[in-house]
């Protein structure tokens, strides 16, 4: 019998996907928003870290697509237009978080430059948002929708490639 691998997933910042792949084989993709200020490392840049991460904690599970989260906790809303009005410029973080960790010392864990301290998420976001190019803060950012779907397929220690190609 034939063993399978888990699966991974790999974010192209220059493509603005991620991609879910296991056994070689891409199983889906999806556009996201990477950083506006681009890719780096630092604490403070506000930018996307490249390398080689894994999935420290999946958070949300079972809540409603648009809830908002504040300090990684459901804060009892459901995002909607009027919220939107009344905190205009907020970086919402909505339905559900994948918190990432770095895997490599001195470039995305420990230091100044450790992507889990920083809190680097791959998270819901508005869906009047636009996908497919840069605009978060260093998080990267999906559809509700697509990244409840991801949150279903994928444990706690996968890894995640996150690439400026």
């Amino acid at each position: 019998m034939q063993r399978m691998n888990k699966p991974s997933i790999t974010i192209s910042i220059a493509q603005q996907t991620l991609s879910l792949e296991q056994d070689g084989k891409v199983l889906a993709s999806w556009p996201v928003s990477t950083a506006l200020k681009g890719a780096g490392n630092e604490q403070g840049s506000f930018q996307t870290p490249l390398g080689l991460h894994r999935i420290r904690a999946k958070i949300g599970a079972g809540q409603p697509l648009n809830t908002v989260f504040r300090g990684r906790r459901p804060t009892g809303e459901i995002f909607d237009a009027r919220l939107a009005d009344e905190f205009p410029g907020r970086d919402w973080i909505l339905t559900r978080i994948l918190w990432l960790c770095g895997e490599e010392h001195g470039v995305n864990r420990g230091g100044n430059v450790d992507s889990q301290r920083r809190y680097i998420y791959i998270h819901g976001t508005p869906d009047s948002e636009p996908m497919g190019e840069p605009r978060s803060h260093g998080c990267i950012r999906m559809r509700n929708r697509d990244v409840a779907e991801l949150f279903e397929r994928v444990p706690v220690g996968t890894p995640v490639l996150i690439t400026s190609a």
